[in-house]
């Protein structure tokens, strides 16, 4: 199969090639640019790219021009690699269409996760229809959940909530994310939502519902015993 192109877009030529090494660890072609000028010169060169890792601070220009342009001829998956945590920031860049924020410092690791889980979601990873977690195959296109091959009913939204916690398992999430992530912005609601639809999902989930990880004080990890 051939491998996915990532374009890694940093003016930190040292923080490029932290990410680069990393994704070609991990079996992805990767092209760069220093600037956002250049990474639209190399994104509309080159129509294979199938994710962009975006930094937000660049000369030039910055990362949400280089997005708000992107996204006038393309849906490409954007992550963006911000130092910034204000919540005002992160709204820009979710109303310009980026699919997920990372701040910086972060684990290469993490980032890897990411990226796996939206080209997952976006249709574009190297995974079959159906993932599956322990004892759980759940099929994203048939919109089907089964455990020890026997299906299990879940409303829409425990559907999309599960999916999310296989292709992120392993990785701490906070209730603000997974409704960011699974909500979107378009939900104005309270982050308790999540703890009431976890609760369901455990439930039908019978002793699988032991995949979901409470973590006190933050969310929840999906993670399956090894």
């Amino acid at each position: 199969m051939e491998k996915l192109k990532i374009l890694v877009v940093d003016d930190e030529a040292r923080m490029r090639k932290l990410v680069r090494d990393f994704l070609v660890r991990n079996d992805y072609t990767v092209v760069e640019a220093g600037d956002g000028e250049e990474a639209l010169d190399v994104f509309y060169s080159d129509k294979d790219i199938a994710l962009i890792i975006l930094d937000v601070m660049m000369p030039k220009m910055d990362g949400y021009e280089t997005l708000k342009r992107i996204r006038k001829d393309s849906k490409v998956p954007v992550i963006m690699l911000t130092a910034k945590g204000e919540e005002d920031d992160e709204l820009r860049g979710f109303e310009l269409g980026v699919d997920e924020y990372i701040s910086k410092p972060f684990s290469p690791k993490i980032l890897v996760a990411r990226v796996e889980a939206i080209l997952r979601r976006s249709g574009n990873g190297t995974a079959d229809e159906s993932i599956r977690a322990g004892r759980i195959e759940l099929n994203k296109v048939a919109h089907i959940v089964k455990i020890d091959d026997k299906p299990i009913e879940l409303s829409f939204k425990e559907f999309e909530l599960l999916a999310y916690f296989i292709e992120n398992s392993g990785i701490a999430l906070s209730r603000e994310r997974i409704l960011n992530s699974v909500w979107n912005y378009d939900y104005f609601g309270d982050a308790r939502t999540i703890d009431t639809h976890v609760k369901k999902l455990r439930s039908k989930m019978g002793d699988c519902g032991e995949y979901i990880h409470t973590i006190w004080g933050m969310g929840y990890k999906f993670e399956v015993e090894a």
